[in-house]
C-alpha cells in the first residue's frame, strides 16, 4: 500500500518535509495519507499536521502546484524507520486540542 501513497517514502519523511509536501494534495490524497498513518504509524504528531491541513482544505483552502513525487528523495537511515506498532501511539487516545 505504501506504494499507492501520494508521496514517495512517505513513512521516512521527517515531520518538517511532510508539512511542505502535503500542501499540493487534494482532500482525498491528504484522507488516504491519514487513513495510511492510522493503520500503520499512528504518530500523533503527524496526525495533527495531516488533520490541521484536511481542516484548511474543507475551509476553503487550495492545494498549492508542483508535484510531491518530484520533490528530491529520502536518505535512508541504517536502521530503517523506527515507526513500528512497538513506536505507536495508543488508538484510543484523542488527539490534543488547541493545536495547529
Amino acid at each position: 500500500m505504501a506504494d499507492e501513497l501520494p508521496i514517495p517514502d512517505y513513512d521516512q519523511l521527517p515531520l518538517t518535509e511532510l508539512r511542505h509536501r502535503i500542501r499540493s494534495l487534494d482532500e482525498g490524497q491528504l484522507r488516504g495519507l491519514f487513513d495510511h498513518e492510522e493503520a500503520h504509524g499512528n504518530r500523533i504528531p503527524v496526525l495533527e499536521v495531516l488533520h490541521a491541513r484536511l481542516r484548511e482544505l474543507t475551509h476553503g483552502a487550495e492545494p498549492s502546484s508542483g508535484d510531491p513525487a518530484n520533490a528530491p528523495g529520502v536518505a535512508h537511515t541504517p536502521h530503517g524507520s523506527a515507526v513500528n506498532e512497538a513506536t505507536a501511539a495508543d488508538p484510543a487516545a484523542p488527539l490534543p486540542r488547541g493545536r495547529t
